[in-house]
């Protein structure tokens, strides 16, 4: 039987459950310490920022074939992503998942023409600081179909871990970046 999250429903994860573990921690970890140093870095400092946007948050991670997600949500279902941070070889991209086309974006900083998801390519974890990124993410959480429950505890759970992935690390001649 799939053991209960912090937010009370089962998770049927693949890795850890519940509160962050040392175990999940140290497997998301490793999962960044596939990419390079840079990335790694600018990545780390982008989920901090992210999880004081998203306070008591079920942390999904998803390490498939294109990249590493990180999907935080109001609970340990997927379908309650609010936003998540992907990691790619060259570079991270935060998406908003719930209502991305309807979020107000005066500085047309958002990207995507699908009808449910947005995102913004980050060139370093301290664009999360910009304004009009910071209150994007905070109408996200506003509008989120179930809002994050800040005295909950946040968790991280690791949920997938593709067999085959892509190289983690730039090919050719970018690679010393």
């Amino acid at each position: 039987m799939p053991a209960k999250g912090t937010h009370g429903r089962a998770t049927g994860a693949t890795g850890a459950t519940g509160a962050t573990s040392a175990a999940a921690r140290t497997r998301l970890a490793a999962m960044i310490g596939r990419y390079p140093r840079a990335i790694g870095k600018e990545g780390r400092a982008a989920l901090a920022r992210l999880r004081r946007h998203a306070p008591g948050a079920a942390e999904l991670v998803y390490d498939n074939y294109a990249g590493l997600v990180v999907g935080f949500c109001s609970t340990d279902r997927p379908s309650d992503a609010v936003f998540s941070l992907i990691f790619r070889p060259e570079w991270l991209t935060l998406c908003f998942l719930q209502g991305g086309p309807k979020l107000p974006d005066p500085a047309g900083i958002l990207r995507g023409g699908g009808t449910q998801v947005r995102h913004v390519r980050l060139t370093k974890a301290s664009d999360l600081d910009r304004p009009e990124l910071r209150a994007l993410l905070e109408i996200a959480a506003s509008r989120a179909r179930t809002p994050f429950v800040p005295t909950g505890r946040r968790s991280l759970t690791i949920r997938v871990v593709a067999p085959r992935r892509r190289e983690r690390r730039p090919a050719g001649p970018r690679a010393g970046r």
